[in-house]
């Protein structure tokens, strides 16, 4: 069956990141096209990329087609699906959230989830996704909408919270890195090549919430491979493990093209999965996420104390200065792919966006990790907050997959990360700054410095990033 009407609108359609990971996955699809609404506040950086997209489909007889509108409302009118990839802000601001703490002896390697970094994040960015909830409610009230945006379930609560009726999901690749990895320790283990098993072949259980995701269960073929995973953790947990192979996909705009700092990026982005590995000695389940996101998450004592800590436990704190170097080059790349000077070199991202896009079409069903609100899926924590689990997409349907939970040591460090999220979309619902300093100060980070401190960072984070009135507090 060959679907070619289908309309995806693009919010955030100047993207760099997401939007030309899409246009590489387009190359190979062959069952479905239709036409790619791109709208982005850069009007001009949405006209680029039709440009850029629609050379790429006429190069690789895609049916599909991109153009860029003026307005959400051309966007997602007629819209089947509605992708989300935006940045909250600008680096500006993102280098006031992750370096700003730092004068308190904060550390923080991502600085856009959790800690003091995820919340000033967030409270710049539900505003605005109040006006997308609102505005597919208008527009495009029966289109499944794909969020990949950051902090991922706060962003996802907040569509579900203006806009109840909203069907709505979001997608993170963190748990396909933590597959790959798995598959290194099938190798390690003299199993098989780690290059003959396809990432879909360990089959896992997912529970948790994004970027603090578990398994609790992984196989491949007819093994269990978690007493592998022990092994492969008491082997490594001192030295580190280098050689997944998964660490730097698509990070921080990577597309496939040759990058001349492609060893700085790995520098940034990369890790000796020592932070896995501890948290799996410690609780027996496998995290699944990078290791820069896990540490925070955690008490700031155990991965994040200074930076020399850090560097010890193989993974690096990445300077949003490095963000702002590589945009400007992206920048420079989305021109010459424009004017054809360069041409875009399409390689499969190994992302499940286009096989969801297609399941939920009727093309075949798929089983893969979402962030959903709890409707059960995950007990031990809140009913209705978003948290991440595997689930069935079939036509026109997403099934959760009910898990056992976290088992209750780990979901004490899980749950108040939950419910720190939840308190930062009422505190911004509720136009209450201090409710939103509450669940600030009650970080893991926040907790090594005193009440003062904190009131003087949040004071400080508050006035250089949320000026703009965005933030609704």
């Amino acid at each position: 069956m060959i679907t070619d009407n289908v309309k995806i609108a693009y919010i955030g359609g100047g993207s760099r990141n997401w939007a030309w990971v899409l246009m590489q996955d387009l190359c190979f699809e062959k069952d479905i096209g239709g036409l790619i609404s791109l709208y982005d506040i850069s009007p001009e950086d949405a006209k680029t990329n039709e440009i850029i997209g629609n050379r790429l489909m006429a190069a690789h007889n895609s049916r599909w087609r991109f153009q860029a509108v003026p307005s959400l409302m051309d966007a997602l009118k007629d819209s089947v699906f509605v992708f989300v990839s935006i940045l909250p802000g600008d680096f500006e601001e993102m280098s006031v959230d992750v370096h700003t703490p730092e004068k308190y002896g904060i550390w923080q390697p991502v600085g856009d989830t959790a800690g003091p970094g995820g919340l000033m994040r967030a409270l710049r960015t539900i505003p605005q996704f109040r006006v997308i909830a609102s505005a597919v409610r208008e527009y495009a009230p029966d289109a499944w909408v794909v969020n990949y945006t950051n902090p991922m379930s706060i962003c996802t609560r907040v569509l579900y919270k203006e806009f109840p009726q909203i069907k709505a999901f979001g997608c993170c690749h963190e748990v396909f890195n933590t597959q790959r990895l798995l598959a290194a320790v099938l190798e390690d283990a003299g199993l098989a090549k780690k290059d003959t098993i396809q990432r879909e072949e360990i089959k896992i259980d997912v529970l948790g919430i994004n970027h603090f995701t578990w398994f609790d269960r992984a196989s491949w073929k007819n093994l269990d491979i978690f007493p592998y995973y022990k092994r492969f953790a008491e082997k490594y947990a001192e030295t580190g493990f280098q050689g997944a192979g998964a660490a730097t996909t698509f990070a921080a705009g990577s597309t496939g093209a040759p990058d001349a700092d492609e060893s700085e990026r790995c520098k940034y982005f990369s890790s000796a999965e020592r932070v896995k590995l501890d948290l799996f000695l410690r609780y027996g389940l496998i995290a699944a996420a990078g290791d820069r996101h896990l540490a925070e998450f955690c008490p700031h004592s155990w991965y994040l104390a200074n930076p020399v800590q850090t560097e010890s436990w193989g993974f690096a704190l990445t300077p949003v200065s490095w963000r702002i170097r590589n945009r400007e080059k992206l920048k420079q790349r989305a021109a010459a792919y424009r004017d054809g000077v360069e041409t875009m070199m399409p390689v499969s991202s190994g992302e499940e966006g286009l096989k969801i896009v297609k399941a939920l079409l009727g093309l075949g069903d798929v089983v893969t990790n979402v962030n959903l609100p709890n409707t059960n899926q995950m007990p031990g924590l809140p009913r209705g907050a978003i948290v991440e689990t595997n689930a069935f997409f079939s036509r026109d349907n997403i099934q959760p997959i009910l898990t056992k939970g976290l088992p209750v040591d780990l979901n004490a460090l899980v749950l108040p990360h939950t419910l720190a999220q939840e308190g930062t979309v009422e505190a911004v619902f509720e136009h209450d700054a201090a409710k939103a300093f509450r669940v600030f100060s009650h970080d893991p980070s926040i907790q090594n410095i005193s009440l003062r401190d904190a009131h003087s960072l949040f004071n400080e984070m508050c006035e250089k990033t949320l000026s703009k009135g965005i933030a609704g507090i």
